[in-house]
C-alpha cells in the first residue's frame, strides 16, 4: 500500500520536498488539501502540478525527470512547414479561456473519461481571472480549431492541456506559443510527462534537480504584466515556418 503526504485543505503548508516523491508511480508526491490560487501557484513554483480523475483526493506530482520544451527548438517537420505555408489559420490568447478548458477536457477518441474534472475546471479559470492561468486558441474563420491552455509566472510557462479540433490544430498552437513565449524571453515551456507524441514535436527530458532549479529562477525573473490578449501579436500560421 502506497502511504504518502496528506495535504490539509484550506490550510496553505508546504509541499514535501520533491526529491521525496515517489519512483513508481514517478513523482507522486502528495494528496490531498485544495486547488486555490494561492497552493496552485505555489506548487508551480516548486516543479509540482495537480493530476487526478474523478473520484480520486487531489493528487501532486514532480516527476523526474521532467519533459519541457526548449521555446527556440520546437521541431517542425517538413512536410507540417509545406501544409503551414498555405493555411491561413489565426492564432490569438485568452480570447476563450474556458472554450479551450471545455475542448480540452472532452474525452478523446480512444478515452473514457478526462482528468479535467470540474473541480480543475473551476479552479483553473479562477486562476486565468487572476491573469495566472493563459489559454492560445487557433482559429479556422471564427472557429476554435485547436488550442492550448497553462500557467504563467514571471517567465516560466507551465503546459497543462492541449487540444486538436482540426488536423494539426494543437501543433500549431504549440509552435505558436513557443514562438511568443521565446521572444519574450521564456526559455523553457513545461509539458510534465513524456509522451511519443510530444518527443515527435522536441520535448526533451530535463533531471528534476535542473527542471527545479531553473522554475525557481524563472519565476523571479520580472515579466510586464498587462492582459495577454493584448501583450499578444498579430499572427497567422503561415508566418510560423
Amino acid at each position: 500500500m502506497i502511504r504518502i503526504p496528506v495535504l490539509r485543505p484550506g490550510i496553505i503548508e508546504p509541499f514535501p520536498p520533491v526529491e521525496s516523491a515517489f519512483r513508481e508511480p514517478d513523482g507522486l508526491l502528495a494528496a490531498g488539501g485544495d486547488l486555490s490560487p494561492e497552493r496552485l501557484l505555489d506548487a508551480y513554483r516548486h516543479g509540482i502540478f495537480p493530476w487526478y480523475s474523478h473520484g480520486q483526493p487531489i493528487l501532486w506530482w514532480s516527476p523526474d525527470p521532467r519533459t519541457v520544451f526548449a521555446t527556440d527548438r520546437v521541431h517542425v517537420s517538413t512536410r507540417l512547414k509545406r501544409w503551414l505555408r498555405h493555411c491561413d489559420w489565426t492564432i490569438a490568447a485568452d480570447r476563450n479561456f474556458a472554450g479551450v478548458m471545455r475542448a480540452c477536457a472532452a474525452p478523446r477518441a480512444t478515452q473514457t473519461g478526462t482528468w479535467i474534472t470540474s473541480e480543475m475546471y473551476s479552479a483553473y479559470c479562477w486562476l486565468h481571472s487572476l491573469g495566472h492561468a493563459h489559454s492560445v486558441e487557433v482559429y479556422d474563420g471564427n472557429t476554435l480549431a485547436g488550442g492550448i491552455y497553462g500557467v504563467a509566472i514571471g517567465r516560466m510557462f507551465f503546459g497543462e492541456s492541449k487540444f486538436s479540433a482540426e488536423t494539426n490544430g494543437s501543433k500549431v498552437a504549440l509552435i505558436a506559443l513557443c514562438r511568443v513565449l521565446r521572444e519574450w524571453g521564456f526559455t523553457l515551456l513545461d509539458a510534465q510527462v513524456a509522451s511519443e507524441h510530444l518527443a515527435t514535436l522536441g520535448a526533451i527530458q530535463m533531471p528534476r534537480s535542473e527542471f527545479v532549479a531553473h522554475v525557481a529562477k524563472a519565476c523571479a525573473e520580472p515579466f510586464a504584466s498587462g492582459p495577454w490578449c493584448e501583450r499578444w501579436p498579430l499572427l497567422s500560421a503561415h508566418e510560423l515556418v
